[in-house]
């Protein structure tokens, strides 16, 4: 059981470690978005995913040693999870102190990292809308017929018009 403890404690540890570099990547893709740079922000979602393809690999193994303790417990029919395990460690104190520092450091960390996201996500969003704008207002500028313009003549005038395009052929 010790050892299983211990391989918990080192996967949770590798796992707060990731999440705690994950941070300033969040945080530079908030700058990123703002400044509205796609090269940067696609090397930035690159990162992003080598970080959680390395927190899938841990979660899985945390996973993995959480089935064996519960196993070892005897507890095979419960959800064991890692708040209900620190309660049960009444004898080991130095492990159950370590993992409760873990399992708050863990929760600080990945809310920080929620709020930061969702801060993200409200951006993007609001970039997203911009651009929708931009895209109806040029839409319906090139499709307003020509002069909008009235005279005292309007009925009897017929001034040639030309439309233009979103695009200039000369350039």
């Amino acid at each position: 059981m010790a050892s299983l403890i211990d391989e918990l404690i080192d996967t949770l540890t590798k796992e707060q470690d990731v999440y705690n570099q994950l941070i300033p990547v969040v945080r530079e893709k908030t700058q990123v978005i703002v400044m509205n740079d796609t090269i940067a922000l696609q090397e930035i979602t690159a990162k992003e995913q080598e970080a959680i393809d390395q927190i899938t690999a841990l979660e899985n193994k945390r996973s993995r040693v959480m089935e064996d303790i519960r196993t070892v417990l005897g507890k095979e029919n419960e959800n064991l999870k890692l708040s209900t395990l620190i309660d049960l460690l009444d004898t080991k104190q130095k492990e159950k102190k370590v993992l409760s520092e873990l399992h708050d450091k863990l929760k600080k960390t990945v809310n920080t990292l929620v709020e930061l996201n969702n801060r993200n996500k409200v951006l993007i969003q609001q970039s997203l809308e911009m651009i929708e704008f931009n895209m109806n207002f040029l839409q319906s500028t090139r499709m307003s017929p020509g002069n909008n313009t009235y005279t005292k003549y309007a009925s009897q005038n017929s001034e040639k018009t030309f439309e233009t395009g979103m695009f200039d052929a000369k350039q």
